[in-house]
């Protein structure tokens, strides 16, 4: 592994829920997460007491963060602090997305 341009295969790949499949790199303080989504892939109600914020890439995700529907379209993005429960479906079409977590989600190395 290069220490400055890790590639997709160093890092960690989980499937957190059915057809949701996290790839993951990450330094001392935050980890970057790319995640694919299915067509109408959820990604159940949870929490966490990471900071986590994203980026939609490709596809459309319907997210509820704190209580807050709202669906999203690529380039639209979202912030959840710690502890707020969220989760997201996906549509109709395979959905991709960039996370951001601080600390390091140490479950997803």
């Amino acid at each position: 592994m290069d220490a400055y341009f890790p590639s997709r295969a160093d890092g960690g790949h989980h499937e957190i829920f059915p057809g949701v499949h996290i790839f993951t790199t990450a330094g001392k303080q935050l980890m970057l997460s790319v995640v694919e989504l299915a067509p109408r892939a959820v990604v159940e109600l949870h929490s966490h007491p990471h900071e986590q914020m994203g980026l939609l890439l490709e596809g459309e995700l319907t997210f509820t963060i704190g209580g807050v529907t709202k669906t999203l379209r690529p380039g639209e993005m979202w912030r959840i602090p710690g502890g707020v429960v969220h989760g997201c479906v996906a549509g109709e079409e395979p959905a991709k997305a960039l996370d951001v977590f601080c600390p390091v989600r140490e479950e997803y190395l």
